[in-house]
């Protein structure tokens, strides 16, 4: 559940609560190699006249064979960026996810489709082949997050190819890059795109440091280039009481733009540019509930003018 208060310069702020997911998890194991995973989840409490959101997030066969082979077909997650396999509200520090995960990375990205994955000593793999992207769902607003197909009679004619590898060799370490490529396919049009991301998450000794930064780049159309990062610095003050509990302070820099490069040029590369601080608390009495407060200031290179936002949160996990 959200609480969020926005502020846009020279207008009235909003002030909204909502509770955002709701998310069941169903799985069954018939085997020691054979099993079945899903998530359902309704978005924004009901469904109506357009209105919240039935998702059907994962359902697929599983077979794990060895820990560096395994294999799962049905609805699955692209292999991209810290937070799309992985978005659990305790997972992350801020109450909402970062922006970059909203419109560089689609979070959540899933569709139809099939992937093998395994882990190797340090590394971790996983290849992914599944629906592609709509073109027509493209803008310079939220980059390719409209064309998410969410595996609702998905067109096949033009799949997509995701590659992922992290290296996990250092106590508390996870880095990683991932590359996805789809010629995207409209009702009029094709457009190739090529999204290229690098990951890292850091915890230890109560630091948590977490970064992301992605790159898409666009064949046709005005938009050329979606690009975008940010970083999170968090510690976990529970070391230095010894609690048992977590409470973690966090600073967050963000600087994204969907239309980073323009064949138009001039103002259009302004104007989906954001710069955003951010400083905000989480606290976990368990590891699996989290009670978040963030405060938020988002700078627009065009218009220069400043959006505050405060965000209180509770979530958890199973």
């Amino acid at each position: 559940m959200h609480y969020n208060y926005k502020k846009q310069e020279g207008k009235d702020a909003s002030k909204v609560l909502d509770f955002h997911r709701f998310v069941l998890f169903f799985s069954h194991a018939w085997s020691e190699e054979w099993s079945f995973q899903s998530e359902l989840e309704l978005e924004h409490n009901f469904v109506k006249e357009g209105q919240g959101e039935l998702e059907l997030e994962q359902a697929f066969v599983n077979y794990h064979y060895a820990d560096w082979f395994g294999f799962r077909a049905g609805v699955i997650l692209v292999s991209a960026s810290l937070i799309n396999e992985f978005h659990e509200p305790p997972t992350f520090l801020s109450t909402e996810r970062p922006d970059y995960n909203n419109v560089i990375i689609p979070t959540t990205w899933f569709g139809n489709g099939l992937a093998v994955y395994g882990r190797y000593q340090d590394f971790d793999y996983k290849l992914t082949v599944m629906e592609g992207l709509d073109a027509d769902g493209f803008s310079a607003g939220s980059g390719i997050r409209g064309g998410r197909q969410k595996g609702f009679k998905a067109d096949a004619e033009n799949l997509l190819y995701n590659a992922r590898i992290d290296y996990s060799g250092f106590d508390g370490l996870k880095a990683g890059v991932s590359y996805s490529f789809n010629e995207a396919k409209g009702d009029s049009i094709v457009n190739p795109i090529n999204l290229i991301e690098a990951h890292l998450i850091y915890i230890k000794n109560n630091f948590i440091i977490s970064a992301e930064y992605g790159n898409i780049d666009y064949e046709t159309g005005d938009i050329q280039t979606s690009r975008g990062w940010y970083f999170d610095l968090g510690y976990n003050l529970a070391g230095i009481f010894r609690w048992k509990s977590q409470l973690i302070p966090f600073i967050r820099y963000q600087d994204i733009n969907t239309a980073a490069s323009t064949r138009s040029g001039g103002d259009s590369e302004k104007e989906h540019h954001n710069e955003l601080w951010m400083a905000g608390l989480s606290f976990k009495p368990l590891q699996q509930v989290v009670f978040k407060i963030d405060y938020s200031r988002n700078t627009n290179e065009l218009s220069e003018h400043n959006t505050e936002f405060l965000n209180i949160g509770v979530g958890y996990m199973f």
